[in-house]
């Protein structure tokens, strides 16, 4: 009985190590109701999402980029400048760490930065996987700054008030794209 108490203990204690050290500095300055928990992208998902911006060109940022995946891919499929926005210094080592094996280190950008406070309005291609509760206030910031031949891919979740110009995948590996000027078209 004292063992399973004291694993009980130790795993709870391990978890929240865990949080405090790897995921909470990057939450420290984000209202609770904008934080979004690190869940990294699936390789389905990032297939999808990059198969929604082949052919197109541009400046290319992932906002919330987690470990940098969705950037690596991006430049790898030729889309430059690819740069992610994180807050997470310890996601951003290891987005860093991802681009240096991956023989991409200078090439492509992970910046400590807040998406709220970034100007997007040079960005041509916007990755966003990010929680539904971060959706409606984010598409505001999106509408004002974006030009009208920038591309939204959302994973995960849809954006609620906007028809996407396409969709790819089913279920958890499901993205949606919406082109600025549709979306604005049909706002108005």
């Amino acid at each position: 009985g004292r063992g399973l108490l004291a694993l009980a203990v130790a795993s709870g204690a391990a978890a929240w190590a865990t949080w405090a050290v790897l995921l909470m500095p990057g939450f420290r300055r984000v209202p609770l109701r904008l934080q979004v928990p690190y869940q990294p992208s699936s390789p389905r998902q990032v297939a999808n999402a990059l198969a929604l911006l082949r052919g197109r060109a541009g400046k290319t940022v992932d906002l919330g980029s987690g470990d940098g995946r969705l950037v690596l891919e991006a430049h790898k499929q030729g889309l430059r400048p690819a740069l992610g926005y994180e807050l997470n210094p310890w996601l951003l080592c290891l987005a860093n760490y991802r681009a240096w094996k991956a023989g991409c280190h200078g090439k492509v950008s992970f910046l400590k930065k807040d998406l709220w406070k970034v100007n997007l309005s040079d960005c041509h291609n916007v990755i966003v996987f990010l929680a539904p509760s971060v959706k409606p206030p984010l598409a505001t910031k999106l509408l004002a700054e974006l030009p009208d031949d920038a591309r939204v891919v959302a994973g995960r979740f849809p954006f609620p008030c906007w028809t996407p110009s396409s969709s790819l995948g089913q279920g958890l590996e499901q993205v949606w794209a919406y082109d600025m000027k549709e979306v604005r078209r049909g706002a108005q």
